[in-house]
């Protein structure tokens, strides 16, 4: 029986499986082939783990707290953390896909500054409990009269204080 395969940091780009992986996702031309092609190569486990990670990715680009994004997505702060790192230190899959760039920032800002929706109920009450910002931070004086205040990650709030 020939090793079971091993990919690294390294060198898993070059691995003829996962290139075939990568050829394989990119023949999918809908939502649903692509749904198909994820449940036929991972367990629902699997499918779950992977749409939780992206959530969390889309509450830390919102600018949610690490603890926010854990009490509204479920995930661990472990979990959270690790997203995080990826979204900082990865190879920049998370923001090309959430059009965000390092320290959890927005790049393409909607119009009056405003968080892109996630279509979730409980949004509201977490926009607004993350635009609590303390008077007379740059975050509190809109560019504009009447927009609302962006949004910034834990990490942007400390590196903002040195």
């Amino acid at each position: 029986m020939p090793p079971k395969k091993r990919f690294t940091d390294d060198s898993f780009r070059r691995e003829p499986w996962f290139k075939a992986l990568c050829q394989a996702f990119l023949t999918c031309r809908s939502e649903e082939d692509a749904a198909n092609l994820f449940r036929d190569i991972g367990t629902l486990s699997e499918l779950q783990a992977w749409s939780e990670r992206l959530e969390v990715a889309k509450n830390l680009v919102r600018g949610l707290s690490y603890r926010q994004v854990a009490a509204v997505t479920g995930a661990s702060t472990t979990t959270v953390t690790r997203v995080a790192r990826f979204i900082e230190n990865g190879t920049g899959g998370y923001r090309k896909v959430l059009h965000a760039h390092r320290h959890h920032r927005l790049v393409n800002e909607q119009s009056n500054n405003q968080v892109p929706s996630t279509n979730d109920p409980n949004e509201k009450r977490i926009d607004e409990q993350t635009r609590n910002v303390p008077s007379g931070s740059p975050q509190s004086t809109p560019a504009s009269k009447g927009a609302r205040p962006h949004p910034v990650s834990v990490l942007q709030k400390y590196l903002d204080r040195k």
